[in-house]
């Protein structure tokens, strides 16, 4: 495979590597909606990592750290649980009518929701919703804050238990 970019460029572009890299995935993952995450994952070491100089097989070294990213994602999913949990269909669980009363309640839910992250510290709300109303990774939060991933989880978990405490009162 042609080694794209040259080591004159600092930011080297790896994107011809990507397509071989959803293959890679896509034979080792029964999930085949987090191969996309996984090449990102891979793109993304190889960013910070900003230069290939000293790499003597740049693809090698490509498909090493994919190696890596899988082996981090299975270590993810195993402290998850992750093989334990279904998924929510409309099937299992249908959505309710929306009655007048249901709108006016989902309504005092939200506004509730609002309150207790006005109540949060503002790095603590900043984060968690980076994380549910932006859709970010954590590795991508933490980047973005300098910060390590391990924060970021913690300033998730503070974020989701307040909230929960909030609503239960």
């Amino acid at each position: 495979m042609p080694q794209p970019g040259g080591a004159e460029n600092r930011a080297t572009d790896y994107s011809a590597y990507i397509p071989a890299l959803r293959r890679y995935f896509a034979r080792r993952v029964t999930s085949a909606h987090i191969v996309d995450d996984l090449v990102q994952d891979v793109m993304l070491r190889m960013h910070v990592r900003q230069s290939p100089d000293g790499i003597d097989n740049l693809e090698g070294y490509i498909f090493r750290t994919a190696s890596s990213v899988l082996r981090d994602q299975a270590r993810r999913d195993q402290v998850r649980h992750a093989k334990g949990h279904d998924e929510l269909t409309e099937k299992d669980h249908p959505a309710e009518e929306r009655t007048a009363d249901r709108v006016l309640q989902a309504r005092e839910e939200i506004a509730q929701v609002v309150r207790a992250l006005e109540e949060l510290p503002e790095r603590t709300r900043d984060i968690f919703l980076m994380r549910r109303y932006e859709g970010l990774a954590y590795g991508d939060i933490a980047e973005r804050l300098g910060i390590s991933v391990s924060a970021i989880e913690k300033h998730v978990a503070k974020a989701v238990a307040h909230i929960a405490r909030h609503m239960a009162r």
